[in-house]
């Protein structure tokens, strides 16, 4: 097959198990484990086996897949536009591997053929099947999510996928691409402005410039400018429920503060809906590694985290929506109602808002018509690999500043942390500072701030002042990413609770000091800790006034939220009462214990 870029199966002493095949992809950092005789016989007696001949197609990009594949004999390859010009041999598996991704475990369709390379006999389950045999056998479900989550960042620093034809200088190709990579979805991104193939893509599919951006998937399907839920739609990203049911609980947003109040919260046996208006993970899930986290002494990538948590939540039943940004909320009668930009609406008895901050804009001269290109507010892997020649500025003394300044370090020759304070100290953490003050390819410049952004399509350099000397000077930067403080995503609750002057959500005594008297009287009771100015409806993480601005407190106010919700809605034992919670109730798409 064209593209092969597989390499020959473990040379003697390798440590890799006999019965690989010629040419079998090596297990690239977890993602191609080899399961052990006894794994593959409990499996087998779930599962069917069946015989398989060269050439039968086991699954087809664009579709979804609903089995989960073992291979006994033989082999199966992995390919990319398969049956097309195009076509790439991505990945060769033996006796012993399996077939998935996150996809599979998330009911979108796959991004990738499944064909039979060598004929032999697979082991075929359905996803119950598996789902039921790893909930108990966690040895057996962390090996399988391990793989899959190593797999989707493969796919996605490979470029597989559907393709994004648009101007570096559109809004709309900027969009897609943001929400493609925010979501984790494996894409290339093809320059009109720069990339030959643009050209011909454009005059094979018989449209003009002026139609872009477009996407195209498999040279079969061609989306002319989509929204983003067009997209969504597309990849099998899950949506509103239908109907307009009365949940338990709707948390909106979908960082680790909504993430761990939904698996809190479903796990407790409340009905849970989550809504996203972009992409699980929230600013959290851009962070290239959080190493302050409890539990994972040497890290975690935001993304990892974000898809574990994910999973967990819909282990239990939760349903996470993306994308539905809210638009209003309102009591009705004993409920509220939350309504969405495109005219759909969800009521429940409570609502959790989670909905997080979005970084400031930096507002210099010259910078607004180079956001689109080069000027970022988040630093992911498809803005990392355009930096691999040019220097880099980031803007911003915090924990994410920080945090893009190491990871950027790692593909850009040179990165300036460009600081307005004296020091560090006061906004980053001290174990990110050891870690940028010693590294070779960083520069910090203290009391220095941007005034000018340089450049006509793209960023040519940009003009700072040391406050220090009054100097005026330029850097030579080719992209500058901005982490400048944050703003609340709270435009949409204007009017209809308690904000504070910069518009975070008040909670707790501050909320029912801006009530009337009477509303809190009728309950009997005061406003709980993490309560809105709305009885029911509460706030957690980074959206809520006061609250501290770290992965870890935004988890621990989330769960901390269902117990107040419980409270709300009388479930949970009052100290010296009755515990009257309700049971679990069965989980509807468990996956992993």
């Amino acid at each position: 097959m064209p593209g092969d870029e597989t390499r020959p199966g473990p040379a003697p002493g390798s440590g890799e198990p006999e019965g690989s095949v010629p040419f079998e992809t090596p297990d690239l950092y977890g993602a191609y484990p080899r399961l052990s005789d006894d794994q593959v016989a409990r499996l087998a007696r779930h599962g069917r086996r069946r015989a398989v001949d060269a050439g039968e197609v086991l699954i087809r990009e664009g579709e979804r897949c609903e089995s989960f594949y073992v291979v006994l004999s033989g082999s199966l390859a992995i390919v990319e536009g398969y049956g097309t010009p195009a076509e790439r041999l991505l990945r060769v598996h033996g006796p012993g591997r399996f077939i998935g991704e996150l996809g599979l475990l998330y009911g979108q369709v796959a991004f990738y053929t499944a064909v039979v390379r060598e004929p032999g006999e697979i082991l075929v389950l359905s996803m119950d099947q598996l789902r039921d045999l790893v909930s108990r056998d966690s040895a057996l479900g962390d090996l399988v999510l391990r793989a899959c989550l190593g797999r989707r960042a493969l796919l996605v620093g490979e470029g597989a996928g559907f393709r994004i034809i648009g101007s570096r200088y559109s809004p709309d190709t900027r969009r897609m691409r943001e929400f493609a990579a925010r979501n984790r979805l494996p894409h290339r991104w093809i320059d009109l402005e720069t990339d030959q193939e643009a050209e011909a893509l454009l005059r094979r599919f018989g449209v003009g410039p002026e139609e872009t951006p477009l996407v195209i998937w498999r040279d079969t399907t061609l989306l002319r400018n989509p929204s983003n839920a067009e997209l969504a739609a597309l990849i099998g990203l899950p949506t509103l429920p239908s109907g307009n049911g009365h949940g338990d609980l709707l948390i909106v947003g979908s960082g680790p503060a909504g993430l761990a109040a939904a698996v809190n919260a479903a796990s407790e046996g409340l009905g849970t809906t989550v809504v996203e208006a972009l992409a699980t993970g929230g600013q959290a899930g851009t962070s290239s590694r959080i190493e302050n986290l409890l539990g994972f002494p040497s890290g975690i990538s935001g993304a990892e985290l974000t898809e574990r948590a994910v999973l967990q939540a819909d282990k239990f039943g939760a349903r996470i929506s993306i994308p539905a940004e809210a638009a209003r909320l309102e009591r009705r009668d004993d409920h509220y109602a939350v309504g969405f930009t495109d005219g759909s609406e969800i009521t429940a008895r409570t609502v959790v808002l989670a909905t997080g901050a979005v970084y400031r804009r930096l507002d210099v001269p010259g910078i607004e018509p180079l956001e689109c290109a080069s000027v970022h507010y988040s630093a992911t892997l498809y803005e990392a690999q355009q930096c691999r020649t040019d220097p880099v500025a980031v803007v911003g003394g915090g924990n994410s500043a920080g945090q893009a300044v190491l990871f950027l370090a790692q593909y850009a020759p040179q990165v300036y942390l460009l600081v307005r304070g004296p020091s560090l100290e006061k906004h980053m953490s001290r174990y990110l500072i050891d870690q940028v003050e010693r590294h070779p390819r960083v520069r910090v410049l203290l009391r220095t701030e941007i005034i000018e952004a340089v450049g006509d399509k793209v960023l040519e350099a940009v003009t700072v002042v040391d406050h220090r000397t009054g100097e005026h000077h330029r850097l030579p930067v080719r992209a500058l990413f901005v982490f400048t403080g944050a703003d609340p995503h709270t435009e949409w609750l204007s009017g209809a609770l308690a904000l504070d002057a910069r518009g975070f959500v008040l909670t707790g005594a501050e909320a029912q000091a801006c009530s009337v008297p009477e509303l809190w009287q009728s309950q009997g009771r005061d406003c709980l800790t993490l309560e809105t100015s709305l009885p029911g409806v509460f706030a957690a993480g980074d959206v809520r006034s006061g609250s501290v601005k770290r992965v870890a407190s935004a988890v621990g106010e989330g769960a901390m939220s269902i117990h107040f919700v419980h409270r709300y809605l009388g479930r949970t034992a009052e100290p010296g009462g009755t515990d009257n919670s309700p049971q679990t109730r069965p989980k509807e798409s468990a996956w992993l214990a």
